[in-house]
């Protein structure tokens, strides 16, 4: 199974927003990522709309429709504006995330067994929508069962860790964390997605080490790297990236 790149355009509609002429475009971004290659548009629409907005969201669903075997996975807080979008669109996949109103960025993952009774008749819902839910998580072994149990059908573990510690002395430790996570997410009959501060530098070696990545999300180094490169030329690299760390 190959890992599946889904580009995050968060930061594409944050410049948008600074001034009223629509530009940059976020369907002209979407249909240069896909054209070169990546498999899906993960948008994160925020209760304060300060990137992507509710329009944004629909515009983009129209244009995914358009294209054969390209996911579109909206993330967000269920108990806040998300189940509203996935009601309305019925995205491939829904990726539950922790934030609270207004959050910085993402920066935790769900809580297990805390959080399972309220998630579970929200998951139900997607589920009967024909939605594919993922539940964004720390790399917390422990926890993966407690996860399936709420029958969700993928994590996405939160890799910010990961990020911080590569290049320095902790970075096995903290990959084989992430490795135990996967692995028994797997045992655990779920499916594997991670994002969060991943890039060009440290996505080979995260792929390497973690069993069974289905999907990364990757935004925020994604956008950077293609104000220098170019988005055709930076999902390409991506891409390469993600080759050079052989099958998932």
């Amino acid at each position: 199974m190959k890992t599946a790149l889904s580009v995050n355009l968060n930061k594409v509609a944050l410049v948008r927003n600074t001034r009223h002429l629509g530009i940059p475009s976020l369907i002209r971004a979407a249909t240069l990522c896909l054209d070169a290659g990546a498999h899906g548009i993960t948008v994160h629409p925020r209760p304060d709309a300060r990137h992507i907005r509710s329009e944004d969201v629909h515009v983009l669903h129209r244009l995914l429709k358009t294209r054969p075997g390209a996911e579109f996975n909206i993330e967000g807080n269920p108990f806040h504006n998300l189940m509203d979008f996935v009601r309305q669109i019925r995205p491939h996949q829904a990726t539950f995330v922790p934030d609270s109103e207004g959050q910085f960025t993402s920066d935790h993952g769900w809580t297990f067994p805390d959080d399972a009774a309220r998630l579970k008749p929200l998951i139900e819902e997607a589920h009967a929508l024909g939605v594919r839910v993922s539940l964004f998580m720390d790399p917390l072994p422990e926890a993966m069962a407690a996860v399936k149990a709420v029958n969700a059908d993928r994590i996405e573990l939160y890799t910010e860790s990961y990020a911080s510690a590569w290049g320095t002395a902790s970075k096995d430790a903290v990959l084989a964390q992430f490795s135990a996570a996967a692995q028994a997410a797997l045992d655990a009959g779920l499916q594997v997605n991670a994002g969060h501060d991943l890039n060009r530098d440290n996505l080979t070696d995260f792929l390497r080490a973690v069993p069974g990545v289905a999907e990364v999300s990757i935004g925020h180094a994604l956008i950077s790297d293609a104000l220098e490169l170019g988005y055709a030329a930076t999902v390409k690299d991506y891409l390469r990236c993600m080759g050079a760390a052989g099958p998932a």
